[in-house]
């Protein structure tokens, strides 16, 4: 589980131009598994995240909510597993509406997967609940505070703490509350464990245009549009690391933007600083500095 520590020393809020920033509406689309087991890391995800299995079709499924995919499997069982030390997915966070929704999330994975729980915290701006899926990618099950509850420091960042959040305390004053049915939810962040935080800053805060909301230090936290995160990287126990080598994990990255025009905003970005995309005339595809593939297009309705 996470502890985070603001940085004393974080690099100092830079004032930016719009045309520098990713549009504020941006939201995180579906993230890519490669799995081993797709039956198991199904039954994980619908039996337990409380997902709806919303297309399965031979080696690949797709799991969300309300038709909006949160989740993409591909099985490629002959991918080796991810090794220690490697860059990669440290957690995809589902975020559901309300405690009451998140209490009904986090009782079902319990009473389908106990030993899968691997701790709980209060962020400040959210509450969070901890699990690794059968193949060992980490999720996040959270629901945040009202945004006028969040607070900021002199620096112009956003507060974050890890303080104690009692799972059964937490499950005994909200699950009376939650109704009846699959709680809503959507894909609220992604984490992701990098080699380098500067260049990280420099891939997914100067060229793609997010804005630094915290820096402890060893991670960083970067979002569009005021909230907390969309995307944070950190180095525990990965710092120094190079570009990936194919194994079982995180395929890819989807960020979902409101419109054309701020898909090409991004491309014209990566251009100005000479990073390489691909873009087929439907999305952009570029690979951060480790190697993991971020593909960024206009939502599909």
């Amino acid at each position: 589980m996470p502890v985070y520590v603001q940085n004393p020393h974080p690099r100092s809020l830079e004032r930016r131009a719009a045309d520098d920033l990713i549009a504020p509406d941006t939201q995180m689309g579906a993230v890519e598994l490669l799995v081993r087991d797709l039956d198991a890391m199904i039954a994980y995800y619908s039996e337990g995240v409380t997902l709806e299995v919303l297309a399965h079709e031979g080696e690949t499924a797709v799991l969300g909510r309300a038709g909006k995919s949160l989740v993409r499997m591909r099985r490629m069982s002959d991918l080796p597993p991810r090794r220690q030390g490697e860059s990669g997915l440290f957690h995809t966070a589902v975020l559901f509406d309300d405690e009451a929704s998140l209490s009904a999330a986090v009782a079902s994975v319990a009473r389908l997967a106990p030993r899968s729980f691997t701790g709980s915290s209060d962020h400040l701006y959210s509450q969070a609940f901890y699990f690794d899926d059968p193949e060992g990618n980490g999720v996040e099950l959270y629901a945040d505070r009202p945004r006028e509850t969040w607070t900021t420091q002199e620096d112009g960042l956003l507060e974050v703490a890890t303080n104690p959040l009692d799972p059964n305390e937490f499950l005994r004053t909200h699950l009376p509350n939650a109704q009846a049915g699959p709680p809503p939810a959507t894909l609220g962040h992604v984490h992701l464990q990098v080699g380098d935080i500067g260049v990280a800053r420099d891939f997914y805060v100067d060229a793609l245009g997010f804005e630094v909301r915290s820096d402890v230090g060893s991670a960083l936290f970067i979002a569009a549009g005021g909230y907390h995160h969309h995307i944070a990287v950190n180095t525990w126990g990965t710092a120094g690391a190079g570009p990936r080598a194919a194994a079982l994990g995180l395929g890819q990255v989807n960020i979902d933007l409101p419109s054309d025009d701020d898909v090409a905003a991004v491309r014209q970005r990566l251009s100005d600083r000479g990073i390489s995309a691909r873009h087929d005339g439907a999305v952009l595809r570029v690979d951060d500095p480790w190697g993991t593939l971020i593909q960024v297009g206009v939502e599909q309705s």
